[in-house]
């Protein structure tokens, strides 16, 4: 497939991205840094890890979508599972997790799909190389 240069609106969105998964990034840090009393419900380990997976490879693929890579393909793919296992998981195990009702992690859910389903479209364009 021929290679065509990333449309302006396109980094944009990108950017949107990467700074979307660095907001992210920085309450995980900042969850993970507070006191085990300061943790309102307490939040198992696996929910931990699954986060802390999505935000990374989330931000990761952000930037890659930014630098017009293909790697952002999957690794905005692989953060979009992480996100639906963790709040589909979440929900169903300890909805304590999201004192506000599940509107909030669902949006959240489509939000990252929205992230990964336009990296897929850039790819098909032949944006990313």
């Amino acid at each position: 497939m021929s290679r065509s240069p990333m449309p302006l609106g396109a980094r944009v969105i990108a950017l949107i991205a990467l700074l979307w998964n660095l907001f992210g990034l920085a309450l995980l840090v900042l969850r993970l840094g507070a006191t085990p009393a300061a943790a309102a419900p307490a939040v198992p380990l696996w929910f931990d890890l699954v986060s802390g997976l999505a935000v990374i490879t989330g931000t990761g693929g952000a930037l890659a979508l930014l630098l017009a890579r293909r790697q952002a393909v999957p690794m905005l793919l692989l953060a979009f599972v992480a996100v639906a296992v963790s709040v589909v998981a979440g929900l169903a195990l300890q909805p304590a997790l999201f004192p506000g009702g599940p509107a909030m992690p669902v949006l959240l859910v489509v939000v990252v799909g929205a992230f990964s389903g336009f990296a897929r479209s850039a790819a098909r364009r032949g944006w990313l190389r």
